[in-house]
């Protein structure tokens, strides 16, 4: 029988024959490893365990500590819940059902959505098919028997996936019990390996993301090695709904969301308080850095968008309105007009870089699926600028970029990691273009010592970029900053330099965005703060509680003479008891209370109760005043 060489992570090599499985593999190595491994990567492919070894191989055993381990499993429990679906639902038919982060999902198109009692049949089914120790087998087969198959069993959707695949594709199938599905694999071995998994939730999907096919029933599950780390993570699922920027913004005032205007936010009072001062602090970073304001129109003609590259690219997540005789688009980027303001002079080398800012609401076509409170909306303001440079200056350019990135996320005490997205499949320019750009990205991030992965054919269509990733206290991963290096559009929009050879010269552009969206970064800070925001962004900073209606009067002094401070405040004057006014404030998560009754009126003092720390005593007025403008100026964020 034929050897095969197999180089394990440590690269050692084995010699084995031909036929042997990664699974004998681990076993030969540690009775531990097989125990754990979930599934195996030979030559950089994803494999069964079971699957035979027939060439010269790297292999690598794969756990749950691993990406692809954790993947494996979560796949193998999305066929697990379809099996226990099609038990007690046997007229459901299936859609598609992959492992996402942190869990799986299966889609399903039944007659009526699921209740909460069905999705508790279907957890409690699961356990069984999960006792019953089924072993997940593969098959291959022709592309003809595939659709018979799936024709015979009315699962259309299935039917419709295979006819979309490409001519040579493999089809596979993996049977567990008397459940079959197409699927590419991976899977575990058997279904005891799912061993903690819980069901979620309930949400409508259309088939394939298109709202003009059929709405699905998603049911949303996870899955761990070990129960220990389940209930870990259902912990802080409780934490997160606690802290959902949803719950909070309506409950704060912040802003609302309305059927009227989908995917639109309505901002209330409290929501603009915010905002405001989150453009107050980015207006004087951007002023100290040597940024002019700009602001460009909201709606610009179809043409602009033509010779811009987003017709070809960005055209399906657009608004069109007619004006008179043209087409005009509402303007989904605000790069095109800033182009426009760069071009209405001619420049010198010695007026570069030109850094131009700008506040601009920005509209883009969503899906109503995946429109999710402020993370994901139909209009947002981007803090964006445009920067225009000689050649030479990129690196030094996109260096201060970052900087300024480092010092925002620093005030808000956020952590984040970096990535750098190269070239997708549908982009504009040659390969030499998009090197000179990636270079120009990378170069900074190495002089700086900013660790950094490759995203591959994530950049925008127009350049490479290098995108921020905060991760708040929930451990989750928000995309918020990017800078975008752009040799493209001075090209098609023909911008010029005169250089000191008095010969007109091509700029180079760089885009980018600090907060990323003002909604997005608001959403993440709701979470963030759980709605207890540092006293400079609280909506009310100071709240006046006087005990009695005598008191009124004293409070109202104390409330003129914070407000005349620049401290937001307010008083409330209403007939109720003090111990109520303090919870009511509590909830609100105001920063700082005081309650004012006989003994301070006399005094000319406050009794203060501080959010974080309940009751902290008597206070004298103007040192408390003090401390707080000291506070709100110096914008602590901790």
């Amino acid at each position: 029988m034929a050897e095969i060489r197999i180089t394990l992570p440590d690269q050692s090599v084995r010699s084995y024959a031909a036929g042997t499985t990664a699974l004998a593999v681990a076993e030969e190595l540690s009775r531990g490893l097989a125990k754990k491994a979930l599934a195996a990567k030979a030559n950089g492919i994803v494999v069964d365990l079971t699957s035979p070894l027939m060439e010269d191989a790297a292999l690598e055993i794969l756990t749950f500590e691993s990406d692809e381990g954790r993947a494996t499993l979560r796949h193998s429990s999305a066929h697990v819940l379809a099996a226990a679906v099609k038990r007690l639902f046997p007229e459901a038919k299936l859609g598609i059902g992959p492992s996402i982060a942190d869990g799986f999902y299966y889609d399903f198109d039944v007659p009526t959505p699921f209740s909460p009692e069905d999705v508790t049949r279907i957890e409690a089914e699961m356990a069984r098919v999960i006792q019953e120790d089924q072993e997940f087998v593969r098959e291959e087969i022709s592309r003809e028997e595939a659709i018979a198959r799936f024709e015979a069993r009315g699962e259309v959707y299935k039917v419709e996936l295979i006819r979309d695949l490409p001519e040579d594709a493999v089809i596979s199938l993996y049977h567990n019990g008397e459940f079959v599905d197409l699927c590419a694999g991976p899977h575990v071995t058997s279904t005891r390996a799912v061993k903690a998994f819980k069901l979620l939730s309930v949400a409508g999907a259309y088939w394939r993301g298109d709202e003009r096919r059929p709405m699905l029933q998603r049911i949303y599950g996870t899955s761990f090695e070990k129960k220990s780390d389940l209930d870990e993570y259902l912990v802080r699922l409780e934490e997160a709904k606690k802290r959902d920027h949803r719950r909070l913004g309506r409950e704060l005032e912040i802003f609302s969301l309305h059927e009227e205007g989908a995917g639109f936010p309505f901002y209330h009072p409290n929501g603009v308080i915010i905002r405001n001062e989150l453009i107050k602090y980015w207006r004087e970073q951007h002023r100290r850095r040597g940024y002019q304001e700009i602001q460009t129109p909201i709606i610009l003609n179809e043409e602009l968008w033509h010779r811009s590259g987003h017709w070809d690219h960005y055209r399906e997540n657009m608004y069109f309105t007619q004006i008179d005789e043209d087409m005009h688009a509402v303007k989904p980027m605000n790069c095109p007009g800033a182009m426009l303001v760069f071009k209405q002079k001619l420049h010198s080398y010695r007026d570069l870089p030109v850094r131009y800012c700008e506040l601009g609401l920005v509209h883009r076509h969503e899906l109503s699926g995946v429109l999710h409170g402020l993370t994901r909306v139909r209009a947002f303001t981007q803090d964006d600028a445009h920067l225009f440079m000689l050649p030479e200056q990129i690196e030094d350019e996109i260096e201060g970029v970052i900087d300024l990135v480092e010092e925002f996320y620093a005030l808000f005490g956020l952590n984040y990691h970096v990535e750098l997205s190269t070239k997708p499949e549908k982009a504009m320019g040659s390969e030499e273009v998009w090197e000179r750009a990636t270079g120009a990205l990378r170069k900074p991030l190495e002089r700086r010592g900013v660790k950094y992965k490759i995203n591959e054919g994530d950049g925008a269509f127009y350049g490479p970029k290098i995108d921020f990733h905060l991760r708040d206290s929930l451990g989750r991963s928000w995309q918020c900053a990017t800078i975008q290096a752009d040799f493209q559009m001075p090209e098609r929009f023909d911008l010029n330099y005169i250089g000191p050879d008095g010969e007109k010269h091509r700029p180079v552009m760089v885009h980018r965005v600090i907060f990323g969206s003002l909604e997005r970064f608001l959403a993440m800070l709701i979470e963030e703060y759980a709605g207890a925001f540092p006293t400079w962004l609280a909506p009310v900073q100071v709240k006046i509680l006087p005990i009695a209606d005598r008191h009124h009067d004293y409070a109202r002094q104390l409330w003129g003479q914070f407000e005349a401070a620049g401290i937001r405040s307010e008083l409330d004057t209403r007939n109720e008891k003090i111990g109520y006014k303090i919870r009511e404030a509590q909830l609100q998560k105001i920063p700082y209370m005081l309650i004012v009754g006989d003994k301070e009126m006399e005094e000319g003092t406050a009794s203060l109760r501080k959010r974080s720390e309940g009751d902290v005593g008597t206070v004298a007025i103007d040192q408390f005043q003090q401390e707080v403008l000291d506070e709100i100026n110096n914008r602590r964020s901790r």
